[in-house]
This record gives structure tokens, C-alpha cells and sequence, in this order.
């Protein structure tokens, strides 16, 4: 296997982890998770979640923390630079097309946030940061 393939095999674990653990997170504060990966052309939703009579439109952003080396006493990535305009917009033609597909037809009050994950994987612990309105 070439190591590209296993690079992007090894991205794909490190963010289904992240998932995993957000959804966790979520559940322990009071959300029902309603459906995961929903993937259209126009775009992707890591997590739609339910609280109260809202629903939550939930963007994971995950970084292994072992990947990336201390720079003048910092970790250089953060995950929620993920979160450029770019992104936005693709969430954003998710979001409509969910709404549109899933819940025509009736008003519904949502938000779309960000749950950023940070893994420590030698240690086997987690840093989550949740962050709400990042379309605001």
C-alpha cells in the first residue's frame, strides 16, 4: 500500500474517532443524535442532533495532536482553522438540502455548530472544545 493511501486511511480513522467522541459529548449534554454523515454533492454534515425543539447541524473538525510537532512552545494546527469560508458555504448547501429533503414542508428552528476535537492518542485522551452559531 502506498503512503499516501495509508495517510489518508490514517485521516479517515482520526476523524471517525473525532465523530465518535463528539457524539459522546453531545449525548452527555442533553443531545439526541438524529443522523450522522449525511453526504450530498453539495456538501457534508458530520452530525444533525436534536435538544429542546431545536435541531443542531453539528461540523466535527478533529486533529491528532501526535501529527503535528510544538512550534515556539505551541501546537502549530488548530482544527477549527478548518472552519474557512469555503467550508461554510458547502455546509451551508447541506444544511438546505437536508431541510429540504428531510423536514419539508415544516418550519424548523435550527443552529449549526462546531465540536473540535484535539486527540492526545499516546495518552489515550481527548480535548473538546464546542462552539456555537459558526455561521454567525
Amino acid at each position: 500500500m502506498s503512503s499516501s493511501v495509508e495517510k489518508n486511511q490514517a485521516k479517515q480513522m482520526v476523524g471517525r474517532v473525532g465523530e465518535d467522541l463528539a457524539c459522546r459529548f453531545l449525548e452527555k449534554k442533553g443531545f439526541s443524535i438524529v443522523d450522522r454523515n449525511y453526504r450530498k454533492f453539495t456538501g457534508e454534515i458530520d452530525i444533525i442532533a436534536q435538544k429542546d425543539e431545536i435541531l443542531y447541524f453539528i461540523e466535527v473538525k478533529t486533529v491528532s495532536r501526535e501529527n503535528f510537532s510544538l512550534c515556539d512552545g505551541v501546537m502549530g494546527h488548530r482544527a477549527e482553522d478548518n472552519l474557512h469560508p469555503q467550508k461554510l458555504k458547502r455546509l451551508s448547501r447541506a444544511i438546505n438540502s437536508y431541510l429540504h429533503e428531510k423536514r419539508a414542508g415544516v418550519d424548523c428552528v435550527w443552529q449549526c455548530d462546531a465540536v473540535i476535537v484535539n486527540l492526545f492518542t499516546k495518552e489515550k485522551k481527548a480535548k473538546i472544545k464546542y462552539l456555537e452559531n459558526i455561521f454567525a
